[in-house]
């Protein structure tokens, strides 16, 4: 009688954690999306609330302060600029485009040669970037 209870028991329980499964799958999306940046790829996407010559000179300051050479810039499509920078074994692209006169989308990829991205120096040029804005530097 005894191992029928705790037979019982046993089949409760784990019946109870595997209707836990969908909060954590949600919780993990939460968690996701409130990132600094969101991914995808490889190339990481910000859009701050300033204007696009702020986050383009908030830019500059960040890669110069991360030790990342500024290459040049070109002009991209629908009023956006590209900016080129090169570090060690990377070729960094950031695209800063303005939504509107007081918002700009910023984007950054960060190849490491042909295929690899490297999302870890984007997000950090990113962060930089947000921290001249701010004024946290």
């Amino acid at each position: 009688m005894l191992r029928r209870a705790l037979l019982v028991l046993s089949l409760i329980s784990l019946a109870s954690l595997a209707g836990c499964e969908p909060f954590s799958i949600a919780a993990m999306g939460v968690g996701g999306g409130a990132a600094v940046s969101h991914t995808l790829g490889g190339i990481n996407y910000r859009t701050f609330t300033a204007p696009s010559a702020t986050v383009r000179s908030a830019s500059l300051v960040a890669l110069q302060r991360m030790g990342i050479k500024f290459t040049g810039s070109e002009k991209g499509a629908n009023g956006s600029e590209v900016l080129k920078a090169t570090a060690t074994d990377r070729d960094i692209e950031i695209t800063i485009e303005p939504l509107s006169p007081q918002s700009t989308r910023m984007k950054v990829v960060a190849r490491n040669g042909r295929i690899f991205t490297d999302s870890a120096t984007a997000t950090e040029i990113i962060l930089q970037t947000e921290r001249q804005i701010t004024g946290k530097a």
